[in-house]
This record gives C-alpha cells, structure tokens and sequence, in this order.
C-alpha cells in the first residue's frame, strides 16, 4: 500500500491562494497520472484537476483559470496551485494517483488515496 502525503492547506480569504503538494514515496511523478479530487460533506467526491502521463491536463469548469495542476520532477510531487478562491472551494481535497486516464476522473480508476487536506475559504 502507497501512501500519499498531502500538504498546503489551510484557511484563506475569498481571493486568496494556496498550492497544495501530493508527495508518493517510489512511484516518479514524471510517469504517472495524478487527480485532485475534493470532498464537501453532503456532497459526492469531484473531480478537480488531473495530469496524465502524457501531460495532459484536465480541469472541471468550475476551477478553470483558477487551478493548475502541475509536477516538479525534481521533488517528485504533483502540485495544485490554487487562485482567486472562492468560498464555494471550501472543501477536504485528495490527491490520487489514477490507473487510467480518464476525464472526468472516477473513483474506480483511483490506485491510492492520499489522506485529505482541508481547504477553506471565508467571504
């Protein structure tokens, strides 16, 4: 079982930025494909941004223009830069490494999870 380590949340103002990490210890962020997904409770899990292993990049609309996805080779991390947020962000975002490329991205094409990192945005 890998495990995927999280980091960058936090709390921020309507406007503000965070950039979340997702770190997997053995598996290069190079060749994989990563999602972010994002959790409110009552809510079903979406899907917010994905990078396949051929650099392609997917975001849901209502993250365009606002979220990128990315990775840094050199720290072996997959990133998601976060900006201009808005309150209706407000969630627990996962890291997912994805045995498929697919989009939209699905939970049953999840390999591993990460444990969450809470994102909340204030008006």
């Amino acid at each position: 079982q890998v495990q995927l380590a999280e980091s960058g949340g936090g709390s921020v103002q309507t406007g503000g930025s965070l950039r979340l990490s997702c770190a997997a210890p053995g598996y290069p962020a190079r060749s994989d494909s990563w999602g972010w997904f994002r959790l409110v409770p009552g809510k079903e899990r979406e899907g917010v941004a994905a990078l396949f292993s051929s650099g392609a990049t997917y975001y849901t609309d209502s993250v365009k223009g606002r979220f990128t996805i990315s990775r840094d080779n050199a720290k072996n991390v997959v990133d998601l830069q976060m900006n201009s947020l808005k309150p209706e962000d407000t969630a627990m975002y996962y890291c997912a490494k994805m045995n498929r490329n697919t989009w939209p991205l699905r939970r049953s094409d999840v390999q591993y999870w990460g444990q969450g990192t809470q994102v909340t945005v204030s008006s």
